[in-house]
């Protein structure tokens, strides 16, 4: 039986690449070509494929963009095609999705269709409609005025659960991990304290410390030390040091 594709990519000579490689695996069946997100859709939904190459920046849209507006009750195994976008390098990695980074070796590139025609004859489609419907949900949850994470995915076991970032008190550095602690839990989160005061709202998470990042809504009290040093005591009476080199701009942002 056929693994029936399509190629999706606005670059002529990245989508011959594509249809010249898959010549050489007999299980492929090459349906269709596109060059626009608008036609991928309309293909996607006309031809139902079993597995398709996407590429991330189309003309008319992105590669999400393309997967949001297809019919939910079905869903292709997908292998991403980008030149850059590290965030969707993370999300695909996070989400177990394979993807093809241009420009691809011929072996990396006969790798990831190894793997999708395995999910194409494997496949669970509860398992893998999940899995998109979650990478979905992470690659919207920057607000688009902002451009800040308004939820955090956090691995657990087998599912991934979203963390309000308005349910964050703090976060800490740990070795290659940040803690993020909530009202009642701690979670791991493989990422460093400087991406994440980049992805946050600024106007309520404020650092600290090289090792601390704070939630200015669960602030109790500053305490002032003769010293001229100043702790942070939050809502769950933990303290945290002011150091020196954050301590005029977290002074002017709380108004002080």
């Amino acid at each position: 039986m056929k693994i029936t594709t399509l190629i999706i990519d606005d670059e002529p000579l990245a989508r011959q690449r594509i249809r010249n490689l898959l010549s050489d695996i007999s299980e492929i069946e090459i349906l269709e070509e596109c060059a626009t997100g608008k036609k991928a859709i309309k293909a996607i939904e006309s031809n139902k494929p079993d597995l398709i190459f996407l590429d991330i920046q189309l003309k008319d849209m992105t590669g999400f963009n393309v997967l949001e507006k297809i019919d939910n009750a079905f869903k292709p195994i997908v292998v991403f095609v980008t030149a850059y976008n590290e965030y969707a390098l993370k999300a695909f990695d996070f989400f177990a999705f394979d993807y093809l980074q241009k420009p691809f070796k011929d072996d990396r590139f006969f790798t990831s269709t190894k793997m999708a025609i395995e999910q194409v004859k494997q496949r669970n489609n509860l398992t893998f409609e999940d899995k998109l419907e979650n990478l979905l949900d992470f690659v919207n949850t920057k607000n688009d005025n902002q451009n800040k994470k308004t939820k955090f995915p956090i691995k657990l076991g087998n599912k991934v659960v979203f963390i309000d970032s308005s349910e964050i008190k703090y976060i800490i550095a740990s070795g290659y991990y940040a803690e993020i602690h909530t009202e009642d839990k701690k979670h791991l989160l493989r990422e460093s304290l400087n991406n994440l005061t980049e992805e946050l709202d600024a106007s309520k998470f404020v650092r600290i410390h090289r090792s601390t990042i704070i939630n200015l809504d669960f602030i109790k009290e500053l305490i002032h030390s003769n010293y001229g040093e100043i702790d942070v005591k939050m809502n769950d009476n933990n303290l945290f040091r002011i150091s020196r080199s954050f301590k005029k701009d977290f002074l002017k942002i709380v108004g002080l």
